[in-house]
């Protein structure tokens, strides 16, 4: 592959694509640990073969198609991510979850993301929206992410696939309809976006209502129709009533939690740590939850259940003491 030097510098120069490269194959893959094993793949592959770039299409073009054909491999099972609302209709709040769904894929979240510009960016990493990719084929999902997020154009997309323009072209539209009914069906952030302001104070006087477990507060910053879903179990709800019969009920031991801020798929988020179950002294793991708006009220809530591998990826504390006093985003 030529000197010492020039392997350097070419390695170097794919280095440079693995953060774009990771948010692409998390839209792709669902998953933000198998996207950051297939952009491995992806530079691997892309050093090894760098003396077969004719320069025809542009680099980035040509790590693309690679990095496509990688997770084209990793979808060839044919099993889909999702979300608890991708599975069944909501449910009362009232009633416990059935037991954890172990078969089921779920989209997880990925950390990371500016919740000041999200709204400017078209949100295209926020959950909904990566659940509804899963519902694509694997060549139209690649084909609205490359044309629609990442700015590729026909041509450049069409040539990344080996097939024409126009067939190119119909995949997007199809992809872009699919998307619309997913949208307009379970989406309640499908209208007005907020700006980073707006979900800076949100996140702040939600932190402080969820730990006060204040209902009458939850109930001024919830959207009519917030969704509450809590993977790994396939219970979800709509609306603020069944929110409500939730945290009064089978979720009543979340009284007096702490939420740590963080950021996941470009919303505020929080690391949820719960009373020590025995009496004992601070606080322990419980969910991350990330948090989704539209205009000037919270549309969604997830909370993800998998601390013990969700909350080291997120920075997040293992344990915290007694003494921690509440911790809302500043």
């Amino acid at each position: 592959m030529g000197d010492t030097g020039a392997d350097g510098v070419a390695a170097e120069g794919l280095e440079g694509f693995r953060r774009e490269l990771t948010g692409y194959c998390y839209r792709m893959l669902g998953s933000y640990a198998e996207a950051e094993d297939a952009v491995q793949e992806t530079l691997v592959r892309a050093w090894r073969g760098i003396d077969r770039f004719e320069g025809r299409s542009t680099l980035r073009s040509w790590v693309y198609r690679i990095a496509t054909n990688v997770c084209m491999d990793a979808l060839a099972s044919g099993k889909r991510r999702a979300l608890p609302m991708d599975l069944s209709g909501p449910s009362e709040g009232g009633t416990p979850p059935a037991p954890v769904e172990d078969s089921v894929l779920w989209v997880e979240p990925c950390p990371g993301g500016d919740p000041e510009t999200a709204a400017t960016t078209g949100e295209s990493v926020r959950l909904a929206f990566v659940a509804a990719l899963q519902h694509l084929p694997p060549r139209q999902r690649a084909t609205v992410i490359l044309r629609d997020v990442l700015g590729f154009s026909a041509l450049e997309v069409a040539d990344l696939h080996g097939s024409t323009v126009a067939s190119a072209n119909s995949a997007l539209q199809r992809a872009r309809a699919t998307l619309a009914d997913r949208r307009g069906a379970t989406d309640v952030a499908a209208g007005r976006t907020s700006d980073g302001g707006v979900r800076r104070v949100l996140a702040e006087r939600y932190a402080a209502a969820f730990s006060r477990h204040d209902m009458e507060e939850l109930n001024m910053l919830l959207h009519v129709d917030a969704t509450l879903c809590l993977p790994p179990y396939a219970k979800w709800m709509r609306g603020i009533p069944d929110i409500r019969a939730w945290l009064a009920g089978p979720a009543i031991g979340c009284r007096g939690s702490r939420l740590v801020p963080t950021t996941a798929n470009g919303s505020p988020a929080f690391g949820q740590y719960r009373p020590h179950p025995d009496g004992g002294t601070g606080y322990v793991p419980w969910a991350l939850q990330v948090v989704e708006f539209s205009g000037d009220r919270i549309s969604g809530i997830t909370a993800f259940r998998d601390t013990d591998r969700l909350f080291p990826l997120f920075g997040l504390p293992d344990r915290l003491g007694e003494d921690l006093g509440l911790d809302v985003p500043g």
